[in-house]
């Protein structure tokens, strides 16, 4: 069976193009060897430089990596070492300019083979296809691995397959629906509208602004979800009636389930986001939550092309390599810890607002890592820990604090953005920029004060120039190129077009001009299909899934219902108005370090946005306190890709030691969440969000 595995496997490659990594400081060996390996059908990316390949490798899937055993910012040795642990499936290629490669070969395992540079054309290609058919040979040998020891070890599974919180799930999804619906829910949905909103106790039901007096949620549920009961009259005319309360209360019973469930599996990686996004949907369609139109209306939101568009866009700015650029231009502040700390924090946490902060962290760290040696070098030292966490944790939660500052800094924004539109609250660009940028560098603020009065102290190597250290590398990059212009362009028209749709209503939304973006990069070929096709599109699917929980929660008042609900049990103070806030934002704060910030919004948006409709607070206080917080992910390196990224790089050049532990997210994380909190509340809750006020 195995054999016939690796045979099938053997074939389908035959007809795959085979995905290359090319890592070479050399432009014109790298020109040459793509146009050898083009012709031929090889799907190949290039860089320039170690981390710009580990970079590319740590997003995209690839085959082979070939490279230079002897580059100047990474050993052979180190590179290989790097590649195995982040895609150890990856087969290796070296490049060497000697002759001595059959003696390197036993010293280096893991590298499948050596080249002499330059290269044979038809030896590399014929290199390069083996070693991507013994990859593909290695991975059909692994499928057939062998069953878990125990029943236990196979129900705890791995990472996107649990099959114990499988089972619990679907436990828990099957009771939701079995149980009787509760009277209190039964009394919601049947209570008709009064005339005055103020004193109407269904006013914070999402279509309550739609209904008529008199007219019932279970009603307005009906004629909204298209959803009508056949009965057959006495005398044998068929007629349709709307569902009523008990119906009604079946079907947000089961948008509650769906949530636990959703929750559940989001919360423990039981399934891939896709495969949870599709339950839901099928989920929504099997219990006719919906009509089968209208369930695939709630995945399509404009929030979620806005992301989808966000998620290419970041492809592009990466391809240009425009985000490189702008990591050394921000470190060129950096003259100094002081200025590090005080200046560079800040403005990174500002681009990490507009920018992907994972590319802002995946190219920074590496140099911050080089900054690291090079002030070891130059103090005669051989380690000090306290400057690695000082610049590596510093940079990392500077970059999380850029969550708040606009829609575009991450899908938990457009996730709360698609929960108050279901509302009819939904806030503009301008908007979210006008709640949530002034928090950004005062948090980042807070933070380099933080480091500089804890940890600075304890730094041996105190008189640091970054900037100096980068001079070289900045030159090498030369003036802006076309491509690069032609990102910057583009993206200043999207953000024009957002801002110009706030001051008039011009009906491209969110996604329009994030999509006309990704048309215009397209066709200046900065951009390609296999590019987008290679975005994440499990946080796509998480995203639209989140949509769709969120408007059958709303529609089927079950949020509504269980928000008056919670409110009727917390203590005054915290029912409405900042209390509920800060609630919000605490409650938000803890999850979002155990799961990822977008399913922590996804999560409790459904239900906090409600709670401010019951006690008559703005929604879009609660709405930005969850948004917010859930950027406050220090503590544990799950909670947010930065926290990985910064860990997995945060490694002594020369020696591969780990510099920034485990330990040291937690110790200071945890500090910086707190501060971060006490942030929101001060300078934002009872500061300038005060003075700008919110719309009744």
């Amino acid at each position: 069976m195995a054999r016939a595995d690796t045979k099938q496997a053997e074939v389908l490659h035959e007809y795959a193009a085979i995905r290359v990594l090319l890592i070479d400081e050399e432009e014109r060996f790298r020109v040459y060897l793509r146009s050898l390996l083009d012709t031929r059908g090889f799907d190949i990316r290039e860089a320039d430089s170690p981390e710009e390949g580990m970079r590319i490798l740590r997003q995209e899937h690839q085959d082979v990596v070939i490279f230079d055993r002897k580059m100047s910012t990474m050993s052979g040795v180190d590179m290989l070492r790097e590649i195995k642990r982040v895609a150890a499936d990856t087969q290796v290629v070296m490049l060497t300019g000697h002759a001595s490669k059959n003696s390197a070969i036993d010293k280096i395992p893991g590298v499948f083979a050596f080249l002499e540079k330059p290269c044979e054309t038809e030896g590399l290609v014929a290199t390069l296809r083996a070693a991507a058919r013994h990859r593909q040979q290695s991975a059909a040998l692994l499928s057939s691995r062998p069953k878990p020891s125990s029943v236990w070890a196979w129900l705890k599974g791995t990472h996107n397959f649990r099959p114990g919180v499988m089972i619990l799930g679907a436990i828990l999804f099957t009771m939701t629906c079995l149980a009787p619906t509760p009277p209190t829910l039964l009394s919601f949905l049947n209570v008709s509208r009064l005339e005055q909103r103020q004193s109407d106790p269904i006013a914070s039901y999402a279509r309550y602004s739609r209904m008529k007096p008199g007219e019932t949620i279970a009603a307005q549920y009906s004629t909204f979800a298209r959803q009508q009961k056949k009965v057959v009259a006495p005398d044998g005319t068929v007629i349709f009636r709307p569902l009523d309360a008990q119906e009604v209360g079946f079907r947000a019973r089961v948008m509650l389930g769906i949530l636990v469930l959703a929750g559940l599996f989001w919360a423990t990686g039981a399934l891939p986001f896709t495969m949870t996004a599709m339950l839901v949907g099928f989920l929504m369609y099997v219990f006719r939550v919906f009509s089968p139109d209208m369930v695939a209306k709630a995945f399509a939101k404009d929030s979620v092309l806005f992301i989808l568009g966000i998620l290419a866009l970041s492809v592009g700015i990466m391809n240009s390599k425009l985000d490189r650029r702008l990591g050394l231009l921000l470190l060129r502040t950096s003259t100094s810890l002081p200025r590090y700390l005080f200046f560079f924090l800040p403005l990174l946490a500002v681009c990490a607002s507009f920018l992907s902060e994972y590319a802002l962290v995946a190219i920074i760290t590496p140099t911050l890592m080089l900054a690291y040696r090079a002030a070891l070098d130059s103090s005669g030292i051989a380690k000090d820990r306290s400057l690695a966490v000082l610049l590596v944790l510093s940079m990392c939660f500077a970059a999380n604090q850029g969550g708040p500052g606009s829609p575009a800094a991450g899908g938990h924004n457009a996730i709360m953005m698609g929960i108050l539109a279901d509302y009819g609250k939904a806030p503009s660009f301008s908007n979210w920029l006008t709640y949530g940028l002034p928090f950004v560098p005062v948090m980042a603020l807070v933070i380099a004060s933080y480091f500089f009065f804890v940890v600075y102290r304890k730094v041996s190597t105190q008189s640091l120039n970054i900037a100096a250290i980068l001079q070289a590398e900045s030159k090498n990059q030369g003036p802006l190129s076309r491509r690069e212009l032609i990102t910057i362009a583009t993206l200043v028209l999207v953000l024009l077009l957002w801002l110009l749709g706030d001051a008039v209503d011009t009906g491209f939304g969110l996604g329009g001009p994030v999509l006309l973006g990704i048309v215009i990069l397209s066709v200046a070929r900065i951009i390609t299909w296999p590019d987008i096709n290679k975005i994440s599109w499990d946080i796509v699917a998480l995203y639209a899934s989140a949509a769709a929980i969120g408007t059958g929660l709303a529609v089927t008042g079950a949020s509504s219902w269980l928000a008056v609900t919670i409110v009727q049990q917390l203590p005054p103070w915290a029912t409405s108005g900042e209390g509920l806030a800060m609630v919000s934002s605490l409650l938000t704060g803890l999850v979002t370090n155990f799961m990822s910030d977008d399913a922590a919004v996804a999560t409790l948006g459904p239900i906090l946005v409600p709670m401010a409709q019951v006690s008559e607070t703005s929604p879009w206080m609660v709405g930005f306190a969850c948004a917010f917080a859930s950027s406050f992910a220090n503590v544990l390196i799950i909670g947010t890709p930065n926290n990985v990224i910064a860990y997995s790089l945060a490694k002594n050049p020369d020696t591969g030691e780990q510099l920034v532990t485990l330990k040291d997210f937690a110790k200071h994380g945890l500090i910086i969440t707190v501060l971060s909190l006490l942030v929101l509340w001060g300078w934002a809750l009872f500061g300038y969000w005060r003075w700008i006020g919110f719309s009744s």
